[in-house]
């Protein structure tokens, strides 16, 4: 969580070109967040860095806005390719679910990267 709001508190910086965040709003209530932004030393490259909806409005088609309003802000800068990484525990399979249903295929899989029995999944979408 921590790493999540020092991400967040870098792309409400002014002019930061590391970091974008979109918001969902409903009713006048954040109801989700993405951030993401160029990958370092690629060309068109983009890391979806956090995705993240009000538990109660979970399954209401905020995180898949999210996503999609995220592509296409990165199909007007003409990016390639937008990666995401995750975790490979059952904690993370409603997230890995989330990512397949939006067309992100795992790329890669690095076998008890985060501790023994937690693999880190690379995910990617060509756009």
């Amino acid at each position: 969580m921590r790493c999540a709001l020092e991400v967040i508190d870098l792309a409400l910086q002014p002019n930061n070109p590391d970091y974008q965040l979109l918001v969902a709003l409903i009713g006048g209530q954040l109801g989700g967040y993405v951030c993401f932004g160029p990958t370092p030393m690629t060309d068109g490259t983009f890391d979806l860095y956090w995705i993240c909806s009000e538990p109660s409005l979970r399954g209401k088609g905020i995180g898949a806005g999210l996503v999609a309003a995220m592509e296409g802000d990165l199909r007007r800068r003409k990016a390639r390719l937008v990666r995401v990484e995750t975790s490979a525990t059952e904690d993370y399979g409603p997230a890995r679910g989330f990512y397949q249903s939006m067309r992100y295929l795992e790329e890669a899989r690095f076998r008890d990267f985060y501790k023994v029995g937690d693999d880190l999944i690379l995910l990617k979408k060509k756009l």
